[in-house]
């Protein structure tokens, strides 16, 4: 029989598993259009969240009396998917997943604004530390005038946002119906890019296509489990297991081979998240960190 923090961990691996096999999944996607994709992400998500809603919820399992931060949720998420998407297909796997660590420093800053929370030192320098490694990631990107290296950064941002939506709405809206509101909301916004050209895909792409919404849906479940059995200080460093299955993936299936500056950079980010959440842990103020993608 697994201990609380034993099951806390097996949760957090198979969460970063499945994240990954996501990334990896709608990397390999970019032959399909970017709204159809969506639309395999949102609908399969939404299929899945259906099975966990509660018995005496499901006639009412849309209620809400905070329609409009679910949706303010929904519209940053929705932003953040489609820049993370857009980012995978075009930037090496290792160099999005580096620069998706920087979420919490952005979520630092939006929580002065948009809770009025006090940030001291320790946690301001670690704001610097993570920009100093995203610039040091993101400069050949700049300096060869890469659009790209910009989406990941939007994704930061709009993840940011969503985090601290979800910090608001979980204080009286369940977890479930959270992650349900966003896949519906993926699957309608979808539908608007039918005109755009969709493409029939075959048995087996439509198979690896479902796979990203079921692998996002269990994945967000997943690491919820995680927090719910282990502490966040203890199964929080497992995230970062998701850049070494980026370079393997990257390496292998791509032969895409991290630069030095990709590296150290990733490196930075990851050293000032784990200062952010040690800080906040110490002031029992845990921020929420579900990718929600």
């Amino acid at each position: 029989m697994l201990s609380k923090n034993q099951l806390g961990f097996l949760y957090m691996f198979m969460s970063v598993c499945a994240f990954s096999i996501m990334d990896l999944i709608v990397k390999w996607s970019d032959s399909y259009p970017l709204g159809q994709v969506l639309f395999f992400r949102g609908f399969f998500g939404l299929v899945f969240y259906f099975f966990i809603i509660p018995r005496e919820r499901i006639k009412n399992f849309y209620y809400t009396k905070r329609a409009g931060l679910h949706f303010l949720r929904c519209l940053f998420g929705l932003i953040a998917l489609i820049s993370i998407f857009i980012a995978l297909r075009n930037l090496p796997l290792a160099t999005v997943v580096s620069i998706s660590f920087a979420a919490p420093i952005f979520t630092t800053i939006f929580s002065i604004f948009l809770l009025s929370e006090k940030v001291g030192l320790y946690r301001w320098l670690a704001v610097i530390v993570g920009f100093i490694g995203i610039i040091v990631i993101t400069e050949p990107g700049f300096s060869t005038l890469n659009i790209y290296f910009i989406y990941p950064i939007i994704f930061c941002l709009g993840l940011s946002y969503v985090a601290i939506a979800i910090r608001q709405l979980s204080t009286t809206e369940p977890i479930w119906l959270i992650s349900l509101n966003f896949s519906a909301a993926i699957t309608i916004a979808s539908f608007f890019t039918i005109p755009y050209g969709w493409v029939i895909p075959d048995f087996k792409d439509f198979i690896l296509l479902s796979l990203i919404g079921i692998f996002g849906g269990v994945a967000n479940l997943w690491l919820s489990q995680s927090y719910k059995f282990s502490e966040v200080s203890l199964v929080t460093p497992l995230k970062y297991l998701a850049l070494i299955f980026a370079i393997l993936f990257g390496y292998f299936i791509w032969e895409e081979i991290p630069s030095v500056k990709t590296l150290l950079g990733a490196l930075l980010v990851i050293i000032s998240s784990v200062i952010i959440f040690r800080r906040e842990i110490s002031l029992k103020k845990q921020p929420s960190t579900t990718r929600h993608d």
